[in-house]
């Protein structure tokens, strides 16, 4: 790795006017995605900008009118244990609790989880040229990349609690000089470009401050799920995010089927939600949302064996969010 400046910075604002002094400065927060990409030599900071002595950037509470708000440097691991948290937004707290490892979960930071580039094994090696990346894995070893909205590219996004933050409807939160905005997290993500430094819907002298999530209707569940090949450490074959408000007859009255590993971007499987609108829920209608929710898979040349293992875990965790 090439050598670099490291500045502890203590505010937003400051951390904005550096990012806006020209290239080659970068933020860090947990640091562990931009580790390994330094180490591939892929980013070679002339500054970096250690976000992690910014106070009160990691607070988790919720507000009077129940909307969660979690700071962009609180810990994957700090969300999942957090009573609140798996109490309301119980799809959240399980997708952070699986995501890496136990020793990863404690330093990375849901910001950073966020902002994460994709695990694309083309993207993440200097050997491949930029322009080259997208073709490799369309016709090379692309047994873990998409199977929709493949025409636009075969890469997926990492990140795991994105896909919960999905169902929630969720907010991320941006801020510079210029003061801040909120992002639904439907819009936060750009499907993945080789050419570009990241795939998210910022301003190179923003900084991601904190996630909002609207409260909860009395009578939400939710569930999430995630398969990989190893029941240890594993990256993701597709993970799924289940939110569902019920009526007091248990009828579903609206549904949040949120899919990630499996395209471009995190994504709503929108018409297999109005599959269970005003009906309950059994085996048989979890199987037909979840058997509609694939129907428009276009795998690729090495991974048409995501379509059925998908399937199933829609069925699964719809099922799982009513026990």
């Amino acid at each position: 790795m090439n050598s670099f400046e490291w500045i502890d910075v203590r505010s937003v604002d400051e951390a904005s006017r550096l990012l806006s002094g020209g290239e080659g400065t970068v933020v860090k927060a947990g640091g562990i995605d931009l580790l390994d990409l330094m180490k591939e030599g892929l980013v070679r900071p002339a500054r970096l900008l250690n976000l992690r002595t910014i106070a009160g950037m990691d607070e988790i509470r919720i507000e009077a009118d129940g909307t969660l708000r979690i700071g962009a440097l609180a810990t994957l691991a700090r969300i999942a244990d957090d009573a609140q948290v798996r109490d309301r937004f119980g799809a959240l707290a399980a997708a952070a609790a699986h995501a890496a490892t136990p020793q990863v979960r404690n330093v990375a930071t849901l910001g950073g989880n966020l902002l994460q580039r994709p695990r694309c094994w083309y993207l993440r090696n200097e050997h491949f040229a930029r322009t080259e990346v997208e073709s490799a894995a369309r016709n090379g070893e692309n047994q873990y990349h998409a199977i929709f909205d493949t025409e636009r590219t075969p890469l997926v996004h990492a990140s795991t609690p994105a896909t919960a933050l999905l169902a929630y409807d969720a907010t991320i939160h941006v801020r510079s000089t210029r003061g801040e905005r909120g992002i639904a997290v439907r819009d936060f993500f750009l499907a993945p470009d080789p050419t570009r430094v990241s795939d998210v819907a910022m301003q190179a002298d923003e900084i991601v401050t904190r996630i909002t999530l609207p409260p909860t209707a009395r009578g939400t569940v939710s569930a999430y799920r995630k398969q990989t090949e190893r029941d240890s450490y594993d990256w993701p074959i597709c993970d799924v995010a289940i939110a569902l408000r019920l009526q007091p007859d248990r009828t579903v009255a609206s549904a949040a089927i949120a899919l990630g590993w499996v395209a471009p971007i995190p994504m709503r499987a929108l018409a297999a939600e109005s599959v269970l609108i005003g009906k309950r829920i059994d085996e048989a209608l979890a199987r037909e949302a979840a058997r509609t929710a694939v129907s428009s898979a276009k795998p690729l040349s090495r991974n048409s064996y995501k379509v059925p293992v998908l399937e199933a875990t829609i069925q699964r965790t719809i099922l799982a969010a009513l026990t």
